[in-house]
Parts: C-alpha cells; sequence; structure tokens
C-alpha cells in the first residue's frame, strides 16, 4: 500500500518552502499539480524532478479511481496546489477522503496558508474565528451574509481584486459600517499591503486605489452592545 502526501508550497515567497516539503516532493514517484507550468517553476527552482500530474477542480473527478489505484499498487503520490495548502479552497478534499475510505494512508505536511498570516496580523480577535472562502457568486450570497450578520466570531474570506470594491460595499450593508475589518494582499511577497479600518474606511480606500494580487479580507464579529443601566436611587 502507498501513501497519500498533502504538501503546502509558497504562498509567494520561495524561502516558505520547507526542507521536509521538498525531501517529500523529490522521492514521491508522482508530484500531483493543480497547474504543472505554474508548479514547473516551483520544481525547477528546487530541482525537483519528480514526474508531474494535473490535477485540478475540473478533472479530479474523473480521475480520483485511478489515483487510488496507483496508491493501493504501492505509489507515493504528492498532492500540491498552486500555492498554500491543498483542500484549504483549493482541489484536495476528494482525493483524500478516497484515500480515507480505501484505508490508504494520508499525511497532511505543516506549511504554508495564506488566512494564518492574514488573520494574526489583523490585530483583530483570534482565538475564535471562521473561515468562509470564497462567497456564493450568485445563489445564496445574500442569504449568506444575512446570517454572517449575527456572527460573533472574527470571520475570514477569499476575495478576488476585482470582486474586492463590490464585497466591501456589501459588509458595509450587511455588516454596518462601523465593522472593523482588514484587507491582506499579496502576502509574503514584496508588495504585502495590510490595509486596516472600518468596512466604509477600507471600502473607501479601494475605490480609489484599485486592489491587485492575492487577497485576503478578515472581518471582526458582531458585538453585542450592553445598555446602560441607571440605578434608581430613593
Amino acid at each position: 500500500m502507498g501513501k497519500l502526501y498533502i504538501v503546502p508550497t509558497p504562498i509567494g515567497n520561495l524561502e516558505d518552502m520547507t526542507f521536509r516539503a521538498i525531501r517529500v516532493l523529490k522521492e514521491s514517484d508522482l508530484i500531483l499539480a493543480e497547474d504543472t507550468r505554474t508548479s514547473g517553476k516551483l520544481m525547477k527552482h528546487f530541482e525537483i524532478a519528480t514526474h508531474m500530474h494535473s490535477h485540478h477542480m475540473h478533472n479530479e473527478h474523473k480521475t480520483v479511481e485511478n489515483l487510488v489505484a496507483r496508491l493501493k499498487g504501492g505509489e507515493t503520490i504528492a498532492l500540491i496546489s498552486d500555492a498554500g495548502t491543498p483542500a484549504i479552497s483549493d482541489p484536495g478534499f476528494l482525493l483524500t477522503r478516497a484515500c480515507v475510505e480505501n484505508g490508504i494512508d494520508v499525511e497532511c505536511l505543516p506549511g504554508a496558508t495564506a488566512f494564518v498570516p492574514a488573520l494574526v496580523n489583523s490585530g483583530l480577535p483570534n482565538d475564535r474565528f471562521i473561515f468562509e472562502g470564497f462567497l456564493p457568486e450568485k445563489k445564496g450570497r445574500q442569504t449568506r451574509f444575512l446570517a454572517l450578520a449575527e456572527e460573533a466570531r472574527t470571520m475570514i474570506f477569499y476575495v478576488s481584486p476585482h470582486k474586492l470594491v463590490k464585497t466591501l460595499a456589501e459588509f458595509v450593508q450587511y455588516f454596518g459600517e462601523d465593522r472593523p475589518v482588514c484587507v491582506s494582499r499579496e502576502l509574503s511577497k514584496l508588495h504585502e499591503e495590510n490595509v486596516r479600518g472600518t468596512t466604509s474606511e477600507v471600502l473607501k480606500h479601494f475605490e480609489v486605489k484599485a486592489p491587485k494580487g492575492e487577497i485576503v479580507v478578515v472581518v471582526g464579529g458582531k458585538v453585542e452592545r450592553k445598555e446602560s443601566r441607571v440605578k434608581n436611587q430613593d
């Protein structure tokens, strides 16, 4: 019986690649990559010559059965995504579940994922939080916002740059204009930026300055306001 390794890769800065990740990728029989062209640059940088196959959201349903058969045959397979940890808003869940169901060993290496540094450097409470990933495009979007408006925990979202202004405007609409928010852009890269403020302040910032790059948005949860009580005196 073989083994499936889930291997995180850097979200920007190549120095975040771990020694263990490099070793596992070199020793595996096959690397499953979300985009072999993107991952090819990483492989070349770290002199990893292991053969790669494309494994992404459009073909993973068709390839899982064959990959499970190869793992049962004794092969070691490493799964990577374009950046960060596979299965976190990226392909990986289907294959991992199939391996678990078939008694195949799965090991996930610790490593880079975008939402953790975004949460920690936001300055918002991080003892309790929820990860929402990408919001629904159309169907269910309003319903999700209405539910999240009552959420007391810190919320984390992945947002594409061309939808950031629209999403921030929706935050103002559903969460209020004073809700604290932090937009982290291009984490670990040369032009990393963290814009903090209220939803209305951050919205105004990006209405003037068009956002670019990979974006994580962290939003403070709803805070129950305590009504002041006046004690009657005789």
